[in-house]
């Protein structure tokens, strides 16, 4: 019988709940609770979205008004591939995110999304933290919806 490494699975499984958590806060607009994921350093690369390569504030900032043109949002994240290295990790995981807009007629355009996230993690004294994240862009679709938006 193989041997489990349990510090691994312990590590991959926090991992797995940044990974989770951080859809949760973009989705539910609880954008300042991503300060708990990410180290005070943290890189984020977002320019194939016209978004910022800078740190987590100028992020932030940059889906705070983006966001906002948004009836909901959904980033339904794929299953990661995580690689542990001691105390460092990386992690490449897809997405598919659709956005809805309210039309002023009460119909909804929806926006399709695919991309990817590929992340370094660090391991600190509170628990693993995302040091960096890049989205890569894979497709976007715009479509219409006929229906009004509803609860």
């Amino acid at each position: 019988m193989a041997h489990i490494n349990l510090e691994a699975v312990a590590d991959t499984l926090a991992i797995q709940h940044l990974l989770a958590r951080y859809p949760v806060l973009v989705d539910s607009g609880d954008l300042d609770a991503l300060d708990d994921l990410f180290t005070a350093d943290a890189h984020l690369d977002f320019s194939g979205f016209g978004g910022p390569n800078a740190g987590l504030t100028e992020m932030k900032e940059f889906l705070k008004g983006n966001l906002a043109l948004f009836a909901r949002t959904q980033h339904m994240m794929g299953l990661p591939l995580i690689t542990l290295n001691a105390h460092t990790a990386t992690a490449r995981t897809p997405c598919h995110n659709p956005m809805v807009i309210e039309q002023k007629d009460g119909t909804t355009q929806a926006w399709l999304i695919g991309l990817v996230y590929d992340d370094e993690f660090v391991e600190t004294a509170e628990g693993w933290r995302f040091a960096s994240r890049t989205a890569t862009r894979v497709y976007s679709v715009v479509g219409l919806a006929d229906t009004p938006l509803s609860g």
